[in-house]
């Protein structure tokens, strides 16, 4: 099913409940609202909190040991039996191929994190490394899982969240091969679950169901970036030398106006006239 935008959802365990129709049978011990030791205890129409169906009104045995409410429901009740190992182990070797471009449509610059080559073979064999071979776009999922510090053994079991991050962080006065995407995995979630069923219909016609609930990893991809030009911050510079050339010609001008005032007040032979002129007396 689909899992929303820019996500992938990779099976690693499950739990199948085939052929399940739609009748009346036990509730499941492991649900304790459906435990019962009488009929009293299982009102009719009353629904099985956290449960899978309807009471029926009836207690029966569900095995040796246990006694249920009948419940009206897709029966037999769904299996709940995880299995200790991921049943789809093999799934740590299987690859991922993200493809993405990045546009800065301010600058009129396009990248994308595939490299361009003309040997038709390159994406059959190359492995995404952070060292050795960066511009891969084609991931190991055993190589995610454990850039996150996980163990692909453990987190398959239950399944869990991983997310994928794209950074771009390109100067475009360089070279475009220059503006390369850095990617970064950290894990979200440590479970992460959900049921699906395939319906069908047997020689009858009547209506059944295999029900599945899976568990597995899912890879939220997001994309992040900057570009940037140095001849903008080049004329941020240059303005930011205009404004200080100014500010000293200011200075220098106010520093000019005190040593005349100076001079004029106190060492020229009229100051007597320049006092009256530059002052006026207030009684």
């Amino acid at each position: 099913p689909s899992q929303g935008g820019n996500v992938l959802f990779l099976v690693t365990n499950f739990i199948a409940t085939a052929e399940q129709a739609q009748g009346t049978c036990p509730e499941s011990p492991s649900v304790p609202a459906g435990m019962c030791t009488e009929d009293a205890e299982c009102p009719t129409g009353e629904p099985v909190v956290h449960g899978n169906g309807i009471k029926t009104g009836k207690c029966v045995m569900f095995n040796t040991t246990h006694s249920t409410c009948e419940i009206y429901a897709w029966c037999p009740v769904e299996n709940n039996t995880l299995s200790r190992k991921p049943l789809l182990a093999e799934a740590e070797n299987v690859t991922l191929f993200i493809r993405n471009t990045v546009h800065f449509t301010k600058f009129n610059f396009s990248r994308c994190n595939t490299l361009q080559t003309s040997d038709p073979s390159y994406f059959k064999s190359c492995t995404y490394d952070p060292s050795l071979n960066p511009s891969c776009p084609i991931f190991r999922v055993r190589d995610m899982v454990e850039a996150t510090g996980e163990t692909f053994g453990d987190l398959a079991l239950l399944g869990g969240c991983i997310r994928v991050r794209i950074e771009w962080d390109c100067d475009l006065d360089r070279s475009a091969s220059q503006c390369q995407p850095q990617y970064s995995f950290s894990l979200q979630d440590r479970r992460y679950n959900f049921r699906t069923a395939s319906y069908y219909w047997d020689s009858q016609r009547r209506l059944y169901r295999n029900l599945l609930k899976l568990y597995g990893i899912r890879f939220d991809i997001s994309v992040h970036g900057q570009g940037f030009s140095g001849s903008w911050s080049r004329g941020l510079v240059f303005l930011q030398e205009v404004l200080l050339l100014t500010m000293l010609l200011c200075l220098s001008c106010l520093q000019a106006t005190v040593v005349c005032d100076l001079v004029l007040l106190y060492l020229d032979a009229k100051a007597d006239f320049y006092w009256k002129e530059k002052f006026e007396e207030v009684r």
